[in-house]
């Protein structure tokens, strides 16, 4: 490293940029407490409370949509900013908008700049972490996420015990909503302090300029043989033709069928929904409020879980540990309440239970993959596809979680869920590879490998004489 020049913390660099995804996880939870009083006091029917829940995720779609494209054009860095800045309006306007369309509008607002980082955080976090360690670092996010939930759960129920003695209207939502606003200050000052990703820089030739902040993050001569740092020349443009040529098609089922399983795991109807679900069983608010609290602090503390066991147990065996004992799991509760058992102590045992495979598993490694799985020039635009069928999903399992409670039940639902998980245990099993301790090259140069190996077997297959 020259002299003079400042070293960059790593840990710093995936602390603010991981803010993203505090920011993603307090949005997604801040609506369990919202909903409830916002329900209460427009009298939404069970359609419009899944378009106030699911509002916010359009605006994911279209966030997700172009953020592929943005950041592999202008940068990883560019695109954080925009998200920080749509995070502190959607947050603001939330709180002081008089009507009800006006806050959704703002909520799209906010979904966008959810889109754009849950996309671009995982892929920058992939793109200065080093092989051996690139799949805590990612996970950070997750862990993140998991906080920004743990967070919007406490503020949930602090505020519904103390503001409504002082808010006027009893509109303790807007509160909830506006404190959104802190953290997302805080993500647009930090993002100040980080730099631009140096795969992205020699992508786009400036390698004096990549070699610099490489220097600056390892402390190490850039080049110098540094993991996900020391990557190959590419300034080729490929198009989306590339993720369906048969080298890359199994790397993009892994892509689009992990994000979708997450989702559809059943983790949104209780984040979502779980006040409403716990006081349809006979919970009060404030009491279901406090329930989500513990639920959110069992999500960050099993999220640990896969920081400490990605990168030596690697992510094929966490997912099928996880996909299992998620099914087992959702099965049992959907049986406390068809039993009319949701005074019991097991409910709440089988609902962190849940939570525990959930965090451990499905939760963080779906960004894990799918962050590691693409080649370098079309990794944005790749990951944006995969994170948007996350978004998709979601917005459908918004839309049908309050219908379902209603058709179905509590206990059908989660069994519904539950059939969900088991089709992605077996999916994992049959199609997932293990990427711990491989650097992305090696990552991309395996499905050339495949390609290569297919390409032969089809050639010995069209010399088979026919009989």
């Amino acid at each position: 490293m020259k002299h003079g020049q400042k070293k960059i913390s790593l840990a710093l660099i995936t602390w603010v940029v991981a803010l993203g995804g505090f920011l993603f996880g307090f949005d997604m939870a801040v609506i369990s407490g919202v909903l409830p009083l916002v329900q209460k006091q427009f009298l939404l029917t069970a359609a419009q409370e899944g378009w106030f829940v699911s509002s916010a995720l359009i605006g994911c779609i279209i966030g997700v949509a172009f953020s592929g494209e943005l950041s592999d054009r202008i940068g990883r860095k560019e695109p954080l900013l925009i998200a920080a800045i749509l995070f502190v309006v959607s947050a603001v306007g939330c709180a002081v908008m008089p009507y009800l369309s006006g806050v959704i509008v703002f909520r799209l607002l906010g979904g966008i700049g959810i889109g754009i980082a849950s996309n671009v955080v995982p892929l920058y976090i992939s793109e200065i972490a080093p092989a051996h360690n690139r799949g805590r670092l990612v996970t950070y996010y997750q862990l993140a996420v998991t906080v920004g939930i743990l967070v919007a759960y406490i503020s949930n129920a602090g505020l519904v015990a103390v503001a409504p003695h002082n808010t006027p209207g009893n509109e303790t939502w807007r509160l909830m909503f506006g404190a959104g606003a802190i953290p997302a200050l805080l993500f647009f000052g930090g993002l100040f302090l980080v730099p631009e990703s140096p795969r992205w820089l020699r992508q786009k030739g400036r390698h004096e300029e990549a070699n610099r902040i490489t220097s600056a993050i390892t402390g190490q001569p850039a080049m110098a043989g540094n993991g996900a740092l020391a990557v190959k020349e590419n300034t080729k443009r490929v198009s989306y033709r590339e993720l369906f040529a048969p080298g890359m098609r199994k790397a993009l089922l892994i892509g689009l069928l992990l994000p979708f399983f997450s989702q559809f795991s059943g983790i949104n109807a209780i984040i979502y929904y779980g006040p409403g679900i716990l006081s349809n069983a006979g919970i009060s608010l404030s009491n279901s409020l406090l329930s989500q609290v513990i639920f959110g602090l069992a999500n960050v503390l099993f999220t640990l879980i896969a920081i400490w066991k990605v990168d030596s147990w690697g992510r094929r065996p966490l997912y099928l540990y996880g996909t299992a004992g998620a099914a087992v799991t959702l099965v049992l509760t959907g049986l406390c309440f068809y039993y009319g058992a949701t005074q019991s102590i097991w409910l709440l045992v089988f609902v962190l239970s849940f939570l525990a495979f959930f965090a451990f598993s499905i939760g963080p490694l779906k960004f894990v993959v799918a962050s590691e799985i693409f080649p370098d020039a079309i990794r944005g635009r790749a990951l944006a596809i995969s994170i948007m069928v996350m978004w998709i999903a979601d917005t459908i399992v918004g839309q049908l979680t309050p219908i379902l409670l209603k058709e179905i039940g509590s206990s059908g639902t989660f069994w519904f869920f539950a059939v969900f998980c088991v089709i992605a245990f077996v999916f994992i099993y049959r199609f997932l590879p293990e990427t711990k301790g491989r650097s992305l090259e090696q990552i991309g140069d395996s499905w050339k490998e495949q390609e290569g190996e297919a390409n032969k077997q089809s050639m010995a297959d069209s010399h088979i004489p026919l009989h």
